[in-house]
C-alpha cells in the first residue's frame, strides 16, 4: 500500500510517496514519488516571529499540490508534520487551522523528541549490530536532535535549538554549543567506541559532493573540507561550482558546522549517511500501523 508523508521542515516542505516493500527476507521503503518545494519558514519566523501573508499563500498552494499529487498516486493516508518554524511561529495554529480549512490536509506541529522518534524508526529496517553503541545526528534548518543507543535501546536524546536557518539568521544562542558539548561528554561514555549516523538533506548532499558511495562513512577531514571550499564563495559561485540549489548552497556550510562540532565533541573521525529522513519515518509508522490494525 502506497502512503503520503508531508514534511515541513523550517527550510523545505516535502512530500513523499512511497510503501515498505519485503525483497529477499528484508524490508525497505520503496520511493514512488519526492517533491521538495523550498518553502522556508525559517526564514521569517526567525526573523519576525511570524509566517506572513505571502507566505500563508504559499504555504496553502504547496499543500494543495502535495494533496494533489498524493490523490494520483493512489495514497491510502496521508500523514503531515510540521517542525522547528512550525513550532515557533506565533501565528503556527492560525496557519494550520486556515491549510486545514484550504487544503483539507491536517498539519501535526510535532516536537524535537516526536521527529526524532519517527526517523529513529526506520533504523529497524537496517541490519544493525546491536552489540555496537550508535549515535544519531539529525540536522535541520531550526534545530539539531541527537540520539544515543546501546544493545539496541535508545538511552538519551535531546533536541537543540541549533539549525542551519537560524545560523545563517544569527538567532543561535551562543551557549549552545558548549551545552551540546556538555550533554554529549554526560550522556555518551567517550572511551567506547560509538557508530554515528547522520541525517538530512544537507549531509546526503555532502555524502555526494565528497564522492563517497552510500555505504562508505565520509571522514571529518572530508566534510570540514567541503565546508573550507564553500565558505569563501558566494551563494551563486557555490550554485555554479557545485550545482547545487540556491536554497542548498547557503545552509550546507552552517550544517558542516553543526557535524563537525558534535564529531570533535564525540572523538569521532567517521560519519556514516543512511539517506533516511522525517519523511521516510512516517511511511514506516503508517505502514506498521495499518499491518497491526
Amino acid at each position: 500500500m502506497r502512503y503520503g508523508a508531508i514534511d515541513i521542515g523550517t527550510n523545505a516542505a516535502r512530500l513523499l510517496v512511497g510503501e515498505v516493500v519485503e525483497e529477499d527476507g528484508h524490508s525497505f521503503i520503496k520511493k514512488v514519488s519526492y517533491t521538495r518545494i523550498p518553502l522556508r519558514l525559517g526564514e521569517e519566523v526567525f526573523s519576525t516571529g511570524e509566517i506572513s501573508e505571502k507566505k500563508k499563500t504559499e504555504f496553502v498552494k504547496t499543500i494543495q499540490a502535495f494533496r494533489l499529487i498524493s490523490e494520483i498516486f493512489e495514497v491510502v493516508e496521508l500523514r503531515a508534520c510540521a517542525t522547528s518554524a512550525m513550532r515557533e511561529a506565533t501565528n503556527g495554529l492560525l496557519v494550520r487551522d486556515l491549510i486545514e480549512v484550504e487544503t483539507g490536509v491536517s498539519i501535526e506541529t510535532i516536537s524535537g523528541d516526536e521527529e526524532a522518534e519517527l526517523i529513529l524508526g526506520t533504523f529497524a529496517l537496517f541490519d544493525l549490530d546491536i552489540e555496537v553503541p550508535f549515535v544519531v545526528i539529525d540536522v535541520g534548518g531550526g534545530s539539531t536532535e541527537i540520539s544515543v543507543f546501546e544493545n539496541g535501546e535508545r538511552i538519551a536524546s535531546k533536541s537543540f535549538e541549533v539549525g542551519t536557518l537560524r545560523i545563517i539568521k544569527e538567532k543561535v544562542n551562543p551557549n549552545v554549543w558548549a551545552d551540546m558539548t556538555e550533554w554529549l561528554k554526560t550522556n555518551i561514555e567517550l572511551s567506547k567506541h560509538h557508530i554515528v549516523y547522520g541525517t538530512g538533506g544537507n549531509i546526503n548532499k555532502a555524502q555526494k559532493l565528497v564522492g563517497a558511495m552510500q555505504a562508505d562513512p565520509i571522514s571529518l577531514k572530508k566534510l570540514e573540507d567541503l565546508r573550507d571550499g564553500l565558505s569563501p564563495l558566494t551563494i551563486a559561485q557555490r550554485v555554479d561550482r557545485f550545482q547545487l540549489k540556491p536554497d542548498r548552497a547557503d545552509v550546507l556550510v552552517p550544517a558542516m558546522e553543526i557535524f563537525s562540532h558534535i564529531m570533535r565533541a564525540l572523538k569521532c573521525r567517521t560519519i556514516l549517511v543512511p539517506k533516511i529522513g522525517l519523511s521516510d519515518g512516517i511511511i514506516y509508522q503508517l505502514d506498521q500501523k495499518n499491518k497491526n490494525s
